[in-house]
């Protein structure tokens, strides 16, 4: 009689891990889905990542620094900002430098520069220009 009661006192645990096991098998999990991924995606992702490093690049040149920071545009901000855009931006802004003159003196490009950043800050998302008034909130 006392070996079936050791007996029991071993099966008692094991039966608990067996049933806590069943249970946790039981229990709903996440699936993972896949799927194909074309290959224009990966070329468009592509595309726009070096859209983006070349904004990067000419916002970088120091002569545009010194045009923006002599009208009072913090070069940090705009960094911030370019980061910020969404690939359709990128790849428009980026697309407007290709059409500005080779060797020109950049006025077109700091102007277009001075007009996104003032619609930006004409809808809230930056405050960069003290004339620009908001709306309270």
């Amino acid at each position: 009689m006392e070996t079936m009661e050791k007996l029991r006192l071993l099966t008692k645990p094991v039966g608990y891990l067996i049933i806590f096991g069943l249970l946790m098998l039981s229990l709903p999990l996440p699936t993972a889905h896949a799927g194909m991924i074309g290959t224009e995606a990966v070329v468009n992702a592509a595309q726009v990542q070096q859209d983006r490093e070349r904004l990067r690049n000419a916002f970088n040149r120091d002569d545009v620094k010194s045009q923006l920071i002599a009208r009072g545009v913090d070069p940090a901000q705009v960094q911030a900002r370019v980061d910020s855009l969404t690939d359709q931006e990128v790849q428009s802004l980026s697309g407007k430098i290709d059409q500005l003159p080779a060797g020109g003196d950049g006025l077109d490009l700091l102007v277009f520069i001075f007009i996104v950043l003032l619609i930006t800050d004409i809808l809230g998302f930056t405050n960069i220009f003290p004339f620009v008034k908001h709306p309270k909130r």
